[in-house]
């Protein structure tokens, strides 16, 4: 019989508030991902001077926010990978993260920044993605 790779193994025993605190810890670290590649268009409204900033100065304030995403992304996918005894394989946690990703994204576009209408099409694309989740989990 042949092994299944860790990486492809289903959830089992597992601690359910570490799979919640990653959730948890994703969303957090997707707000500041967000602002970290969008923030500097929302500047460009509040800041209309920021526009003659050199870019290098804007991509050093994106880092900035960045360090913070990544204090937040790193330790809730060591906290949720089964490698470090987590609830969700490495599949899992992916698919998880791009959700979240797109959610936060979403929210954040359609309240703060007031760019964008939510439309018919987003709600399916949202669908194939909860569907996307479902089949990560899927034994």
């Amino acid at each position: 019989m042949r092994e299944i790779p860790l990486l492809l193994q289903p959830v089992t025993n597992h601690n359910p508030m570490k799979g919640i605190y990653t959730i948890l810890l994703l969303i957090v670290s997707n707000v500041f991902m967000t602002f970290a590649w969008y923030g500097q268009l929302k500047l460009l409204e509040i800041v209309p001077s920021s526009k003659d900033w050199p870019l290098f100065l804007v991509i050093l304030m994106s880092w900035g926010v960045a360090l913070f995403e990544y204090s937040f992304m790193i330790p809730a996918n060591r906290m949720g990978a089964m490698q470090n005894g987590g609830p969700f394989n490495l599949i899992q946690l992916k698919v998880i993260q791009e959700a979240v990703s797109l959610t936060v994204f979403t929210v954040i576009v359609i309240t703060v920044f007031k760019t964008e209408t939510f439309r018919w099409n987003h709600i399916v694309a949202f669908l194939l993605i909860v569907l996307a989740v479902f089949f990560a989990f899927k034994k």
